[in-house]
């Protein structure tokens, strides 16, 4: 009798689903439910404050009303300055919405629990980096909850469309991926500063051809949206959606403030700021995302290697061995990223969107004790909830930012493929 309620037992348990089994998981769904109660009451309780609705709204309806002249269509804050796919997520809402803050402000709510949800999967994916607990940091930022429900900003769109194309390359969906990170793109061109990393983890997973047939697509994405706008007036498309020259305003940057403004806008800084971004994406590319390989010359040979693989070793084997583990996928996306965002000449309020969500994981890369990891995760927050930005709170953020990519300089590199073929094992013998 005893054996057998002991079996019972047993044959429950093995029926419990993994969702209890899993702490991580019940408690991101706990998660998601309490931020959706904290969305709705911001929503329904905090001011809304207008920045760029309008304009948004300006210029959606110019596009709506037949101008294809990108620099015809403006708004109270100037010409518009975003691809064309901006045009057609803020067309839908505006149709939606009739062009009222509230009704979109849940919508932007409902994309907020959107982009937590697929946050927290990519976090569920790479179980291993971050403690359960500290999901619950992904939550707790006043400015990020404030850049979605009162804000109403782009940035939002393009970064949900960014991580989702981060879980689909999770599972080396890579061309799936890449037609969503082109959408992203699309919408607002801060993601190009995943592109670097991305393309070395698309040399990583697939031969030339699929390589080159990932970013063909990604490109056709880029024609179609842009399409009515390329056939009518291609120059002024091309030079204002896509104008890597910009200069901000010194004064609403929150990175940089303790720089002069006449050194702020000059282009010497700039090009100072582009050689140290390149350089760092180097370094790190060289001796911590292709450690194993060798560094990049390693990896470039290593890639002519397996255009030679001896008949004893089967295409299988050939698969297995070039699958990534997930962790390095996000861990070189996340900090080839961060890397762009420290050296980015201007950070405005809503940019804190382009690389809060990955803030967490980074600091669990390094090696820091906890207690740094949340004092430096505390201390980014407090400096983007300073306003107006002062040399103070930009400097204290710099060093923070500084801090945390030595962190992950030092932090040691894992194997980045799932699994490490045996070749002496298969040599003739």
């Amino acid at each position: 009798m005893e054996a057998s309620s002991s079996s019972s037992r047993a044959s429950r348990s093995r029926n419990v689903p993994d969702l209890f089994k899993k702490p991580k998981i019940p408690f991101a769904l706990a998660l998601i439910v309490a931020d959706a109660v904290l969305v709705a009451l911001i929503i329904a309780y905090v001011p809304y404050t207008k920045i760029d609705w309008d304009a948004y709204m300006s210029q959606v309806s110019g596009f709506l009303g037949g101008e294809r002249e990108y620099g015809s269509l403006k708004g109270d804050t100037g010409p518009l300055v975003y691809p064309a796919g901006f045009l057609y997520v803020y067309s839908v809402i505006q149709n939606l919405t009739g062009g009222e803050v509230y009704p979109a402000q849940i919508l932007f709510g409902v994309l907020y629990i959107a982009n937590l949800s697929i946050v927290l999967f990519i976090y569920l994916k790479t179980p291993d980096v971050v403690p359960w607990w500290a999901l619950s940091l992904l939550c707790l930022s006043k400015r990020i909850h404030s850049i979605f429900v009162l804000r109403l900003f782009n940035d939002c769109f393009a970064m949900t469309l960014l991580h989702a194309s981060l879980a689909f390359f999770l599972f080396h969906k890579w061309h799936l991926g890449m037609l969503l990170f082109s959408g992203a793109v699309s919408i607002k061109m801060n993601v190009l500063l995943y592109a670097p990393p991305l393309l070395l983890l698309l040399l990583k997973a697939m031969n030339i051809i699929g390589v080159l047939s990932a970013l063909a697509s990604a490109a056709l994405v880029q024609i179609l949206v842009g399409l009515p706008f390329l056939l009518a007036y291609p120059v002024s498309y091309l030079a204002n959606a896509f104008d890597l020259g910009r200069v901000f305003i010194h004064f609403w940057s929150v990175n940089f403030k303790f720089v002069p403004e006449r050194v702020f806008v000059s282009k010497e800084f700039a090009v100072c700021l582009l050689i140290a971004h390149l350089c760092l994406l180097a370094v790190f590319a060289n001796y911590k995302w292709c450690k194993h390989e060798g560094g990049i010359i390693g990896f470039m040979r290593s890639r002519r290697f397996f255009l030679t693989l001896p008949s004893s070793l089967s295409f299988s084997d050939l698969l297995i061995s070039g699958s990534l583990a997930k962790e390095h996928i996000v861990t070189t996306m996340f900090v080839g990223n961060f890397i762009g965002v420290v050296c980015a000449r201007s950070l405005h309020y809503q940019f804190y969107s382009w690389y809060f969500y990955s803030l967490p994981y980074l600091l669990w890369r390094t090696s820091f004790p906890t207690w740094l990891r949340l004092i430096l995760f505390l201390g980014i927050e407090l400096c983007w909830n300073v306003y107006p930005s002062t040399p103070v709170s930009s400097a204290l953020l710099m060093g923070l930012h500084l801090t945390v990519l030595l962190g992950l300089w030092f932090a040691p590199s894992d194997y980045p493929y799932i699994f490490k073929p045996n070749l002496r094992h298969k040599k003739h013998k």
